[in-house]
């Protein structure tokens, strides 16, 4: 199978100032998505055609991308109609898409997104969300999601009209009777890449797409300076106490030590 993995970020962000080429835990952040991408390269690629693209207008982003040299990422320039906060980010993919294409000479059978501001991931949910994809061939995506905490038929609310109430309004008396909700927490994408030519981007996630479900690790991913700093406590945490979350952290203090080296 060719797959190609997307890693997107662009130089602007409101929330938390340059994120996508700061550290975390003292790491680049986005060495996280391309340690999870080495990981499933070394362990589950063996009979695939795995490329891999960067899509960024951010300079100081293209040159931590570079410095790891056993990850062969292809960058591609951001344009400018591309890099505006209001763009909706499956545009940005299917323009990676066509550049690869172009590039590579290769027609791909699935494009995997991986966030760059969610490096809370191990290489076992990227492996889940391909696996679910390539099992189901008739949906547009496939994304990541997580418990939610909260449920709008029992303890989400809405203002309307000077007063607060449910979001839905309902009789049902404890949580477990509500139908079960779930996060999209914006890690993991498994597109078909034809759904990503032909259908609308604004209203991508409105039908036709299923789900793996990962981790609750309490922040969905970075969207603000809280976001950053409780997501490191969290972190730290899951990096010493959790197997899984350790082969992605070992893998990226592997490139921090190379990078010393030279």
């Amino acid at each position: 199978m060719n797959i190609l993995f997307t890693l997107c970020g662009r130089a602007g962000s409101k929330g938390v100032k340059g994120k996508n080429a700061r550290d975390f835990l003292d790491v680049p952040l986005v060495w996280y998505s391309m340690a999870n991408i080495a990981l499933y390269m070394e362990k589950y690629a063996a009979n695939d055609n795995v490329k891999i693209v960067l899509n960024t207008d951010s300079e100081p982003l293209k040159d931590l991308v570079r410095k790891v040299k056993d990850v062969p990422v292809t960058i591609l320039h951001r344009e400018e109609h591309l890099a505006g906060d209001k763009v909706a980010k499956v545009a940005v993919i299917m323009d990676s898409l066509n550049k690869a294409e172009e590039a590579f000479g290769t027609k791909f059978d699935m494009v995997v997104d991986l966030d760059i501001t969610s490096p809370l991931r191990t290489v076992q949910d990227v492996k889940n969300a391909i696996d679910r994809k390539r099992q189901r061939p008739e949906v547009d995506v496939v994304y990541s999601v997580a418990p939610s905490r909260r449920n709008p038929y029992f303890n989400m609310v809405k203002e309307e009209n000077g007063f607060f109430c449910k979001a839905i309004p309902s009789n049902f008396t404890t949580r477990q009777e509500a139908p079960v909700f779930y996060d999209m927490n914006a890690s993991i994408y498994a597109y078909a890449p034809e759904a990503l030519k032909n259908k609308e981007h604004t209203t991508f996630f409105n039908s036709n797409c299923d789900a793996v479900i990962m981790k609750d690790t309490g922040i969905l991913d970075i969207d603000s300076e809280e976001d950053y700093e409780l997501m490191q406590v969290i972190a730290k945490y899951l990096f010493e106490n959790d197997t899984n979350f350790q082969q992605t952290y070992q893998k990226t203090l592997s490139w921090k030590h190379n990078e010393k080296q030279r």
